[in-house]
């Protein structure tokens, strides 16, 4: 091995580095919830479970509703993946689908589906993208001794408690269609 060729141990860092970036730049843990919520949903139905010398089958009348459901449950994880922009209509569609799957799936695969959907919809909804962190590179700019400074509201000035707009603005608040009286 040569002094310019990364080791496994420098390539695995690399990827573990690229990998955390990918997953803060989405709703990662929300669409991991989802898929695996999807799958005992969609698995269930057609499963045979051993207990012992007995053999339970799980078989509904709407085995292929919650087939339906599981698949669009894994769908719905891998959009908040991989387009997260539209996080919050996946998150409302990943709600819906688990409240759904509770009468047509077996209890939602046995409610581990269903709390796990559930959540991971919860999830994506309350997702927002973080803002970018301060560059370590550039000074600090803080008031006196590194104490931040009072916070100004866009369209104000320091100096006084009006926005700038405000003097300048005629509103006819009172057109006489609006009154309560």
């Amino acid at each position: 091995m040569s002094a310019e060729s990364p080791g496994l141990r420098d390539r695995i860092r690399n990827w573990r580095r690229g990998f955390r970036g990918w997953r803060g730049s989405r709703p990662f843990w929300a669409g991991l919830l989802t898929i695996l919520g999807g799958i005992p949903i969609a698995y269930l139905p057609y499963a045979n479970l051993k207990v012992g010398q007995l053999t339970l089958r799980m078989a509904t009348t709407a085995g292929a509703g919650s087939l339906i459901i599981g698949v669009l449950l894994i769908t719905l994880g891998l959009t908040m993946w991989f387009h997260s922009i539209v996080r919050v209509f996946a998150g409302i569609a990943t709600i819906l689908l688990a409240l759904v799957s509770i009468p047509v799936s077996n209890l939602g695969g046995f409610m581990v589906g269903f709390l796990l959907a559930l959540i991971g919809g919860a999830l994506s909804v309350s997702w927002a993208p973080g803002e970018p962190g301060e560059d370590p590179a550039e000074p600090h700019r803080g008031g006196r001794g590194g104490a931040p400074e009072a916070y100004t509201p866009p369209g104000t000035s320091p100096a006084s408690e009006e926005p700038d707009w405000f003097a300048s603005a005629t509103v006819d608040v009172n057109a006489g269609r609006h009154r309560a009286g």
